[in-house]
This record gives structure tokens, sequence and C-alpha cells, in this order.
């Protein structure tokens, strides 16, 4: 059984019975993580990644590399020292992540699941271009709705042969010849970021490098190209930003390297809304000075709900002061922190309107419909707009909150649940994608 919860997955998470006064460590960044280990097992030579996230979707990651020809092993890690004693409320330090060691190999086709990762499934079908021979692509049954042909068309300008689907994303195939000749190649990226990320990690083994430029000129979560722009680099990759709008990366390879992961921010985001819910502090530990990760975003989100960011004893703490307060956010950069946004909004004083993020409608599940669903059997009312959700608070009851398969679906239950009696999230398997041990971490902040 789940800790708090119920046969079959379902979790009653706790109310918030007084001020919050914790300090929460969560899991290396899954987008980190994964950027990281493509990079690895492209370079000209081994990479030791540091504080990896172990979760469904990097294990995918780590599973598909190595069936493309790379030797992914974990390394020994040196035991943990003592804590220092910890104050009421606050709970152990998370389990650390994992260190791995990424030997690259001569790239060859093979069989790829996604689960539904759509990290796998983007980024690795460039991969699958460069290798020796045909990869399949397979996954969960919701995996075939999350967008992947403007990706395929754009390998296919490249020379690449695809096969796919009609009306589906999976599976799909990727026939590689062993090289990409690369150079310019048009990318529409108006559905994901990720289709320009996946792009830009192969572009340094293309023969030509690649210059990748939009069209249409439009792209959700930027920060993300950002924090692939920085992997590159950390990896040894040129790359040139010409405008907003188009790329240029040189060709010449990927060096080995030693590389440390950030703690997930998006991941972190329930336990600071936490702190405006309940109300009270909580303190983020390992919180970095300087990102590229778009979770970063909820300390303005945060400041918009009337609640309060600062460091201190080096984490960073955010305290809710009353009320929460109505809001108008552009979401459209970072787009993940969505569900948890939704959560303060449901239970804000006032009625609030989230935009940029029609994206969502293509992500683990249709997102946009999954909280207009929930919230509405919640008691509040929400109604979609064309680019994202407005959100009308009214007295809350109990519910089962269906999460779709979604883990930030689990997460805006968790967050909803803190003021709500009777609240039960359906499956708080889902969270296994992006955070095992959700619940522990969860009940042990309260």
């Amino acid at each position: 059984m789940i800790p708090g919860g119920v046969p079959g997955g379902r979790w009653a998470p706790p109310q918030a019975w007084r001020a919050l006064d914790a300090s929460v460590d969560v899991p290396g960044s899954k987008s980190l993580t994964a950027r990281y280990l493509v990079a690895a097992a492209l370079a000209d030579g081994p990479s030791l990644i540091r504080g990896a996230l172990r979760a469904r979707d990097t294990d995918l990651m780590a599973a598909a590399l190595s069936a493309l020809g790379s030797r992914i092993e974990p390394q020994d890690t040196p035991p943990p020292q003592p804590e220092p004693p910890r104050g009421a409320g606050q709970p152990p330090p998370a389990a650390r992540g994992v260190d791995l060691l990424v030997e690259p190999g001569p790239l060859r086709g093979g069989a790829v699941d996604v689960g539904l990762a759509g990290t796998v499934m983007r980024f690795l079908a460039p991969v699958a271009a460069l290798a020796d021979g045909t990869t399949r692509f397979t996954g969960d049954p919701a995996a075939a709705r999350r967008p992947i042909g403007p990706l395929l068309d754009a390998l296919e300008r490249l020379g690449v042969a695809t096969r796919r689907p009609v009306g589906a994303s999976l599976p799909f195939e990727v026939s590689g010849r062993g090289r990409v000749a690369g150079g310019p190649v048009t990318l529409d990226a108006s559905a994901s970021s990720q289709f320009l990320s996946a792009l830009l990690l192969a572009a340094p083994r293309f023969a030509a490098g690649a210059r990748v430029v939009l069209e249409p000129r439009r792209l959700p979560s930027r920060p993300h190209v950002a924090m692939t722009l920085e992997a590159l680099a950390a990896f040894g990759a040129r790359s040139t930003a010409h405008g907003d709008y188009a790329w240029e990366v040189a060709p010449g390879g990927l060096a080995g390297r030693e590389i440390t992961v950030e703690p997930d921010l998006t991941s972190a985001a329930p336990f600071l809304a936490a702190a405006l819910v309940a109300p009270g502090t909580v303190r983020l530990r390992g919180w970095p000075r300087r990102t590229t990760q778009a979770g970063a975003l909820m300390l303005d989100y945060l400041t918009a709900f009337g609640g309060q960011t600062a460091w201190r004893d080096g984490a960073l703490a955010a305290t809710g002061t009353g009320p929460i307060s109505p809001v108008r956010l552009d979401l459209r950069d970072a787009g993940e922190l969505t569900p948890v946004v939704a959560a303060l909004a449901t239970l804000a004083d006032g009625p609030s309107r989230l935009d940029g993020i029609a994206h969502l409608r293509g992500h683990e599940t249709d997102r946009l419909a999954a909280l207009e669903r929930e919230i509405n059997r919640l008691g509040a009312r929400a109604e979609q707009t064309a680019d994202g959700i407005t959100i009308t608070p009214a007295p809350l009851r109990g519910a089962l909150v269906r999460t779709y398969g979604d883990h930030r679906m689990a997460m805006f239950g968790a967050v909803v649940a803190l003021k709500t009696p009777g609240v039960v999230v359906e499956d708080l398997g889902a969270t296994a994608k992006t955070f095992p041990g959700f619940a522990a971490a969860w009940e042990a902040m309260l």
C-alpha cells in the first residue's frame, strides 16, 4: 500500500492542519538528466553524470540509449555523511540521485520504448538518424497522441527516411545510414520546444552541423531551449542564436564530461505552493542561484499570488502571508507548472486566468481538458479558452481527482487537498514518471 493511500494506487493526501515550517529536498531535474544522457551518448569519450534522476522517464532514456549502442552503468557512491539534527517539520533529505557512467559506442538501430516520455520519443529520433540501421519507436497507448510529425518532417528534409502511421505518433521508424548531412532546415516547433531541442542535441554530429529556422515563428517553453544550448556548451559544442527563431550548431562532435544534475525545480513547485495554501514556510534545499530551468519561474508566480520568497540559510524559502490573490499569468515559458498554478488559482479569493498554454493539449494528457474537468468536479468553475483556462473559485467538496496517467495532475490533487477534506488522488503511481517517493516527501513535509 502507498503511504497514506488505499489499495489500487489511490492516495488520500493529508490536509494542512497547522502552519507549515518544513525543509524539503527534491530529486534531480528530469529535463537536465535527459539532455545530459543524450549528449554523453553522442560524445567522443566517457562521461560521468552525477545526481541523475532515477525515475521512469530517465530509466527509459537510459535503456533506449543502451539499445542504440551506449553503455550506461550506475557507479558506487560514497556513503552518506551523518546528518545534523532536524527540527520539527523537517523531513530527511530525499534519496540521492544516481551517478551514471556513460560510455558511448557506435550507434546502431534498435528498439526504443518511449513509455509516455516526450523526451525519449523526440530526443532520440535524430539520434536514430545517426545510427546504422532502422530504429522502431513504440510506447504507451497515450503516447500515440503526443505530437512528433513536425520533427520527423524536418528529419526527412535532411534526407533521413522515416515511416509512421496515419493519425498517430506511434509506432514510427527512423532508418539511419550512420550519418546525417545536416545543414539548413525549417522546423515547426509550435507544438513543443522538444522538437527544436532534439535537432540541436544531435546537430554537432551532423556532417555540416545544422541551422534550424522556425516556421511558423512560435516557440513554447523557450527556457527549455536555453537549457539545451547550455547542455551542449557543457559538452563542448558551439552554437549561435540568430534572432529569436533561428539557431546554428557547428559540426565537430561532443566531448565527454563530468557534470552534476540540479534539483528538479518543476517538481519543487507543489511544495512551494503548499507554503501559500497552509500557510507557512517551506524551504527547498539545493535551489540553484542561476539556472535555465523553467521551474524557477515559479518564484514569480508565487509572488503574483501574494506569497514571498527569500534565500535563508542556503535554501530557497517560500512563505504564505494570507489569502491567495487571483492572478492573470502568461505561462507559455513554463507550461509544466500549469497544474500546480491552477491548484493555487482554484484556492484563491477571486477569478484567475492562465494564458499561453494551448500546447498543453498535447502533453501526457490534454492538460487543459483534464484541469477543466477536475476543477469543476471539485466544485469550482473552470473553462478553457483558445490559449488557456479561466478559473473561478467556489467552496470545494471532496472528490476523486483523476490523473489521466499524468504526474502533474497528481501534484495538482495534492495541493488542492491541503484545504479540501475528502480529496483522493486516483493514481499516485503516475508520479513515478518524474518523482518516485512523492507521497512520502509530501507527507513528511506536513
